[in-house]
């Protein structure tokens, strides 16, 4: 049995494609892509446009009108306590913390937008976490997850891989692992 991709999922899904492509993608296209109709695609580009995503419409389809910037996907471990320490680093070296993703055993592959730039962020969602509402989404498989990280050019992204490996929060990929995202 196939799980049907979530509203949240399926609009993670779009930004995706956007941004990997170096044109504008139909509305047709995005709902073969997503398994939904061209209509509820329009519906989820005005939902996305309503939370900030620059999202331009022309007769070739829609584009995500951002800086094309390098974008790689890491995968860490690490404790609750090590949460921020993570993000710092990576902001810190000139990294935007785009999302964080797990690969639960029974619920598949699920993310969350995080779109961390900066220590006032990261400080917004410390505090968050600090209240006891919420726990880090790490928590239920065990602290391994996935970042897409941002960052201005190709080296930058390295230097932010080094120090997560320096400071042990990388994490190795499974050969299975490689595909899912």
């Amino acid at each position: 049995m196939v799980k049907e991709m979530t509203g949240a999922d399926r609009r993670q899904k779009i930004l995706t494609l956007m941004r990997e492509s170096p044109q504008p993608l139909p509305g047709a296209m995005l709902g073969k892509e997503t398994g939904v109709s061209r209509q509820v695609v329009v519906q989820d580009i005005a939902l996305l446009r309503t939370e900030g995503y620059p999202i331009i419409s022309t007769f070739k389809g829609y584009y995500l009108d951002e800086p094309k910037q390098p974008v790689r996907l890491v995968k860490v471990c690490h404790t609750d306590e090590q949460v921020e320490d993570e993000l710092s680093t990576i902001v810190g070296l000139g990294g935007i913390v785009q999302d964080v993703l797990i690969n639960h055993r029974a619920y598949g592959k699920l993310s969350a937008p995080m779109d961390i730039k900066n220590q006032r962020d990261i400080r917004m969602f410390m505090e968050e976490l600090r209240a006891g509402r919420s726990s880090p989404l790490k928590n239920v498989t065990s602290g391994y997850h996935f970042h897409h990280i941002a960052a201005e050019n190709e080296e930058i992204l390295d230097e932010i891989s080094d120090a997560l490996e320096q400071k042990g929060y990388a994490a190795e990929w499974l050969p299975y692992e490689k595909g899912l995202w």
